[in-house]
């Protein structure tokens, strides 16, 4: 297979690998304690672990996309600040 046209950068290897491995460990995670653990968080409607995982990868992505035009720093302020949104979204959501 050609992938010549994405720009297959460590970074890109690590980000797809990385969603990957949630999703599959959310997977065994549902298989083991099945039923998601729904609950009512903040938001005032049932959430699932997958629906939280779904929220917080994409506040992540929003948070990562206005790092970028927004802020001259590193990205890894953005990083940490996404990981802590995730926790949040999983803890109150």
């Amino acid at each position: 297979m050609n992938f010549s046209w994405m720009a297959w950068t460590m970074p890109t290897a690590i980000f797809f690998v990385s969603i990957f491995a949630l999703i599959a460990a959310m997977g065994v995670w549902e298989y083991l304690r099945p039923g998601g653990d729904p609950r009512i968080g903040v938001l005032r409607f049932e959430t699932t672990r997958g629906d939280r995982l779904f929220i917080s990868l994409l506040g992540s992505a929003f948070i990562n996309l206005a790092w970028l035009g927004l802020v001259d720093a590193n990205l890894w302020w953005s990083l940490a600040l996404s990981g802590v949104y995730a926790v949040l979204v999983f803890r109150y959501v």
